[in-house]
């Protein structure tokens, strides 16, 4: 496995592979604490990051790698100046042995890809995929429920943009028995690739319109923001729908509530010492999954 590109590029044995790997990183930090010594990563963001930019770093600090870094390529680097973004890469490999990469095209990391010698990461692509914050999302979902198949999951929020929703269904396909749930505003449903994509795998899919609807032994709700970054300039409304401690009332203790962050309004700050609040707990297993899938892709 070279470039990181897309959740289609993993099998379930990977993700296995992956896991295992992650939880002997964090299990035993000082045997991986000199690992990329030798090795330079380039992260490279068009578009604002925290958790992902930064846990991609600390991963990379936390291996014995150095990074050099772009924080707002789109406007403090040659982009502003018109150049394409084959040409930047074909001038960042020549200094790096690996590039993290978020950028506001859909086909951006194909591109990139396509013009580098040396390993790009996707860390977010448009509205298309973010491959390594899916990986994140399912290794916190087998952390805390013990594995993935035969569990329930709802998907809520912006479900037309929202590349964290896109790439969780591509990996949660790989596994038996799943279904899933959509709740969106109607101007935000899920794009019927993705709903293809999921029949074709045998996945059961059901859209609901309120949270009324979602049925209260889930295992899994996974809410997100509205993305209005992507669809403000269209002139839709921004809606949003909550989860707070009234909503949350009529599901288990053991229903996980996921969200790839930052929030808005959609979870409501109240509901953050609930037990099954895992949204800070995803945030920092980021790191650990970054770790691993760079220890993977630079050394032997």
């Amino acid at each position: 496995m070279r470039h990181i590109l897309s959740c289609e590029q993993f099998s379930q044995s990977d993700l296995a592979g992956l896991f295992d790997l992650a939880d002997e990183i964090r299990a035993n930090p000082r045997h991986y604490a000199d690992s990329l010594s030798d090795k330079v990563v380039a992260t490279l963001f068009y578009e604002p990051s925290t958790r992902t930019r930064l846990s991609f770093e600390a991963a990379i600090v936390r291996l014995g790698g150095k990074n050099i870094s772009t924080e707002n390529a789109r406007e403090m680097s040659s982009a502003i100046k018109g150049e394409s973004l084959a040409d930047t890469i074909r001038v960042v490999h020549g200094y790096a042995d690996a590039i993290i990469m978020r950028h506001q095209d859909n086909n951006s990391a194909n591109e990139a890809a396509a013009a580098s010698r040396v390993p790009i990461i996707n860390a977010g692509a448009g509205s298309g995929e973010h491959p390594t914050q899916a990986l994140l999302d399912i290794y916190t979902i087998k952390r805390r429920k013990g594995g993935i198949d035969n569990i329930s999951v709802a998907i809520l929020g912006d479900l037309l943009y929202g590349r964290t929703i896109h790439s969780l269904i591509k990996l949660l396909s790989l596994y038996k028995n799943v279904e899933i749930f959509g709740l969106s505003i109607p101007s935000l449903p899920l794009p019927a690739e993705y709903v293809n994509y999921m029949a074709d795998r045998g996945i059961i899919y059901q859209p609901v319109k309120s949270l009324a609807d979602l049925p209260p032994n889930l295992d899994i709700i996974y809410q997100t923001r509205t993305q209005l970054e992507r669809f403000a300039t269209q002139g839709l409304a921004a809606e949003e729908i909550i989860l707070n401690n009234a909503e949350m009332a009529r599901f288990p203790p053991d229903t996980l509530v996921l969200h790839p962050l930052p929030r808005n309004r959609e979870i409501a700050p109240e509901f953050d010492t609930d037990p099954r609040a895992a949204y800070f707990d995803q945030s920092e297993n980021g790191m650990y999954i970054r770790m691993a899938l760079l220890h993977k892709i630079l050394t032997k």
